[in-house]
């Protein structure tokens, strides 16, 4: 785990969008940013952390479309996670780790040097993330180093050539060996973030394949293949079919939220990134990374 020593800040930019023109500032911060209510942002403008177009504002000063709003966040001590990670494939074009769980991918919240992002461009500055795992899923993270191959495995990625297969502990017994989840995902409301995503049918299509790999005396081992990269998607889809992770705060049984959810970065449950397999951005052979589950994610057999 990180000691809890100050990061080096952060400058947030942003662009005022036509349907923000008119509002007075302290109504667009607190419109825009859910994390931090009035008074917070009140203390942060009279602080003279933020700013309209370069000149020191007041929380009454009015915007206008296309002005420039700039927070100039002061360092701040981020919460402790795992800095360590394995390096599982590496060359001139791609970088592809071994993410523990509860280390963020990328900055986020009150993460920013704690995330495998900063992390990895300590020695690869250009690397670019070409996916996002949720801070409590461990395994494969997968990084362009050139911007050729960032092209590449986007396109792939889009058209699904990415085979991405994952480990997960879920909740019960399900009534079958292998099942489909077409569930469509998108925002609904959270008490505290305003909105997080789940089984919405107004949200965008999501397809998920489930493999019973191991019934256990109190949950199931399964295999999960995605064809599609939702948000949360794999949580979501094993709750719509009544098989929540083990260990979810998030998630409750029908994909939606639980009576009192957590914040969606709470850990608790195993989900683990086990295979990617994609073409070579450069020689365009197939590759197949694997990163080895941890224990409760093998079967019995395999120890």
């Amino acid at each position: 785990m990180s000691a809890g020593a100050l990061n080096s800040g952060f400058t947030y930019v942003e662009r005022v969008g036509p349907g923000d023109a008119g509002r007075t500032l302290l109504e667009h911060l607190v419109r825009r940013h859910t994390h931090s209510d009035v008074s917070t942002w009140m203390a942060r403008v009279a602080a003279g952390e933020v700013d309209v177009d370069g000149a020191a504002a007041r929380p009454d000063t009015p915007l206008r479309a296309g002005q420039r709003v700039t927070w100039r966040r002061p360092p701040w001590v981020e919460p402790a996670v795992p800095l360590e990670f394995a390096v599982v494939f590496e060359d001139a074009h791609l970088l592809a780790i071994d993410k523990p769980s509860g280390l963020p991918s990328v900055p986020a919240g009150g993460f920013l040097e704690h995330t495998a992002l900063h992390l990895v461009r300590r020695t690869h500055p250009a690397a670019a993330p070409l996916h996002r795992l949720g801070r409590g899923t461990s395994g494969l993270l997968l990084f362009a180093l050139s911007d050729r191959a960032r092209r590449a495995l986007a396109a792939d990625w889009r058209t699904g050539r990415v085979r991405k297969v994952y480990r997960a502990l879920a909740q019960g017994s399900p009534d079958r060996d292998e099942w489909s989840i077409d569930a469509p995902i998108g925002p609904i409301e959270h008490p505290r973030l305003g909105h997080v995503h789940a089984r919405s049918a107004a949200g965008r299509p999501a397809l998920s394949h489930v493999r019973v790999l191991e019934r256990r005396a109190d949950a199931t081992l399964v295999e999960v293949r995605i064809e599609t990269g939702r948000p949360h998607q794999i949580r979501i889809h094993l709750a719509t079919s009544g098989h929540p992770l083990v260990g979810d705060p998030l998630y409750a049984a029908g994909g939606g939220l639980r009576k009192e959810p957590a914040l969606p970065g709470a850990g608790g449950y195993l989900l683990h990134a086990h295979q990617l397999t994609f073409d070579h951005p450069d020689t365009r052979t197939r590759l197949e990374l694997e990163a080895r589950p941890p224990a409760r994610l093998e079967p019995a057999a395999k120890g």
